[in-house]
């Protein structure tokens, strides 16, 4: 399956998951993103017809998800490899750096942490960095675990996604959602192991989950209700 993005001036960001499985258009609300799924035969422009056509039940959908709490000085954020540290200095720009295993993020004394764009900035600069740390920790991890459970995968890839930690192609590519990175390492392990899976597996049948069951010492359903706790960024 291939994932592409869309923007609408109303809906923000739209997912557009192509599938060669598919056989209708099919719009859904994830964690507060619209999710579009189209047929790998069907065009673009008829997608963003339909869309259109169920714009005011997916933005009505979208508005049971709150916005995202907004980042300040009192946010506390840990992730497995650095913390986060916002505060303010006497100094007129924003400046960030990543030092002992602490993300320091300096903001300007009067700062409004509720502009939409001081928001943008600081979640840009935390992506970043969450994206340098998935790039630098996680393949390694996924290489490890496939070899020691005797997996094979094509090739790893690290993206943004918010509505999916990590999914596997039919060429045995793995993608994995930088947000892995805020999750303790059992659970980015279960997830590892569960992209694992599916190059022997492809769906979520009972193979797949006596094929899970086994690589997790019999834990998958434990670390999979643990998972649901957590949110991406």
């Amino acid at each position: 399956m291939v994932e592409k993005k869309i923007h609408d001036p109303d809906l923000g960001d739209v997912t557009v998951r192509i599938s060669t499985r598919a056989v209708h258009m099919r719009l859904q609300v994830l964690k507060g993103v619209v999710i579009a799924t189209l047929p790998q035969w069907e065009n673009i422009d008829r997608l963003i017809d339909f869309i259109q056509l169920n714009k005011d039940r997916l933005r009505a959908s979208l508005a049971k998800y709150p916005a995202p709490p907004l980042i300040t000085e009192n946010t506390e954020m840990k992730t497995v490899s650095f913390s986060l540290h916002v505060f303010c200095t006497d100094r007129d720009h924003f400046y960030m750096s990543l030092e002992n295993n602490v993300l320091n993020i300096a903001c300007p004394a009067k700062t409004n942490f509720a502009d939409s764009r001081v928001q943008a900035l600081l979640r840009k600069w935390i992506e970043k960095i969450l994206r340098y740390e998935a790039t630098r920790l996680l393949p390694e991890r996924l290489n490890a675990l496939a070899l020691t459970n005797h997996f094979s995968f094509s090739s790893v890839k690290i993206n943004k996604s918010s509505t999916r930690w990590g999914s596997c192609t039919a060429r045995k590519g793995i993608n994995l959602s930088l947000s892995l990175m805020l999750l303790p390492w059992p659970l980015i392990d279960y997830v590892l192991l569960h992209e694992l899976c599916h190059t022997v597996e492809m769906n979520h049948g009972p193979r797949f989950w006596k094929l899970l069951d086994k690589v997790t010492n019999e834990q998958s359903q434990n670390l999979r209700r643990e998972l649901k706790r957590y949110h991406t960024f």
